[in-house]
């Protein structure tokens, strides 16, 4: 889907940070990474990855970067409307819709992006690949992908009631 404007009223998730050392001849030099989902949950989220020797510069340039990075997530009440396997990499994540009142059944970094875009009914699987920046980038694969009745309408000329039949 296409890219949105800058929202103020983001909540940010740090759903992992990474050490990462280099070997110098005076010692070891650590830089960290951080993997940021903002989102302001009513169908809205981004992600983004901050890298900084020192923690907090690497959450502000992942929050940052998640910020100029949002999507518009096709929702269906609290779940989304069909399921659908996101694919990035390695990384494939598999998301059906779930029934009111099931609430998310996602892993760690699935969840943080899912919560952050206010869906509040689903069912999560991460297939293949486990590494968080595959995860999330798959995940938004698949919330990118998500179309509504009305959506799908549109597109081919038809009324939705035509399409659902």
């Amino acid at each position: 889907m296409a890219k949105i404007e800058q929202q103020e009223e983001l909540q940010e998730r740090l759903v992992t940070l990474n050490r990462v050392s280099k070997t110098v001849k005076g010692g070891r030099i650590f830089k960290f990474a951080a993997l940021v989902v903002v989102g302001d949950g009513k169908g809205t989220v981004g992600f983004g990855l901050g890298k900084s020797g020192e923690v907090p510069d690497a959450i502000r340039k992942g929050t940052e970067a998640a910020r100029k990075n949002l999507i518009n997530v096709s929702m269906k009440g609290t779940t989304i409307p069909h399921e659908i396997i996101g694919k990035y990499g390695a990384g494939a994540v598999l998301m059906k819709p779930a029934a009111p009142g099931t609430g998310v059944i996602a892993g760690g970094p699935v969840r943080a992006v899912v919560e952050s875009a206010g869906i509040k009914d689903i069912r999560t699987k991460a297939l293949r690949s486990n590494n968080p920046i595959n995860v999330v980038r798959a995940t938004f694969d698949g919330l990118s992908k998500l179309r509504t009745v009305d959506e799908v309408a549109a597109i081919r000329g038809k009324s939705a009631k035509e399409i659902l039949e």
